[in-house]
């Protein structure tokens, strides 16, 4: 089985830490890393040139995020996740839940807003055509709970108990499309519940929150089906090579296992950043009630005392 141009992975000796991090790059994932951070490097330098502030919480989490993405994708990872189940395992929860939050963290797609210039009248530059697509029918589509939840449930049980898996795993391009798509749903799934960058779907917070909790257990229940499998589910992984030492139930148990224990980590996350933006979201209404409050001398309140005072007269 050959691997991204890796070379043979039949003959991988026994995984160990050290070997699975090992520098062993996936052309297009290294490339997309560093043009990522190319790029988003670069919208923070245009900002801060022209004397806008930019956070530097941002810019760690999105860097931080394009980084996992290469810990799993271009070191020895990648190679051992082709014939051990709990290794590919590492990668589909670190490429499909760790990795969007942290990057959605971000807000790549507001720096890009702020960052891009605005083109000439009556002409349309990357600026506008990204409005465009933030505003099309198909980000509405994609981006709505209604898509997002079953897709996210999909690539779990369609993918990994139907032969489509088997058909990808077979090539190095099918293995890199899986990996991107699993990305991809990953992004779609937590854009509208993070909330940071601009987007068609905007839930309040504790719709969002159900968003999370509805997808969540399903990555539970699909880890310890896994687990409770009696014989090798995937093909893919039923016969590992020798070199490695391993039984084919056992690395089946322990992804199980992963999928499961995982399911928790991105709920953690995105409940602590969801009660940040809902806190930061009241302060914020709290001092424009201050700002309206001292303009027009409060009038509301005094309607109210004046309402108040109504009251008790007619009690009279």
């Amino acid at each position: 089985m050959d691997h991204s141009g890796h070379g043979t992975t039949m003959d991988l000796p026994p995984f160990t830490l050290g070997r699975g991090l090992q520098w062993s790059p996936d052309g297009f994932f290294l490339v997309a890393c560093l043009l990522g951070i190319a790029l988003y490097l670069w919208g923070v330098v245009r900002l801060r040139r022209r004397g806008d502030a930019w956070s530097p919480g941002r810019t760690a989490a999105f860097l931080c995020g394009v980084l996992t993405i290469g810990l799993v994708m271009c070191t020895g990872l990648n190679d051992y996740g082709m014939v051990m189940f709990s290794v590919h395992m590492v990668q589909h929860m670190v490429i499909s839940m760790l990795s969007p939050i942290l990057i959605l963290l971000g807000a790549p797609v507001t720096l890009a807003l702020r960052a891009l210039p605005v083109a000439g009248r009556g002409r349309k530059g990357p600026r506008e055509l990204l409005l465009a697509l933030l505003h099309s029918r198909y980000m509405r589509v994609i981006t709505h709970p209604a898509f997002t939840i079953p897709m996210f449930i999909a690539s779990l049980y369609a993918l990994y108990f139907s032969p489509l898996f088997d058909t990808l795993m077979r090539t190095g391009g099918g293995h890199t499309a899986m990996m991107i798509h699993f990305f991809a749903v990953g992004v779609i799934f937590f854009w509208p519940i993070m909330g940071v960058d601009p987007g068609p779907h905007r839930p309040g917070y504790l719709m969002r929150m159900l968003e999370l909790f509805a997808g969540m257990p399903f990555h539970a229940f699909f880890g310890i089906a896994l687990m409770m499998g009696s014989t090798p589910m995937v093909e893919t992984y039923a016969n590992p090579p020798a070199s490695l030492g391993i039984d084919a139930l056992s690395d089946q148990n322990a992804a199980g296992g992963i999928a499961w224990a995982f399911s928790e980590i991105p709920s953690v996350l995105v409940l602590i950043a969801l009660l940040f933006q809902w806190y930061g979201s009241d302060q914020r209404q709290a001092r424009r009630q201050d700002r309206a409050a001292d303009r027009d001398g409060d009038k509301e309140l005094e309607a109210y005392n004046a309402y108040l005072a109504s009251l008790n007269a007619n009690s009279r």
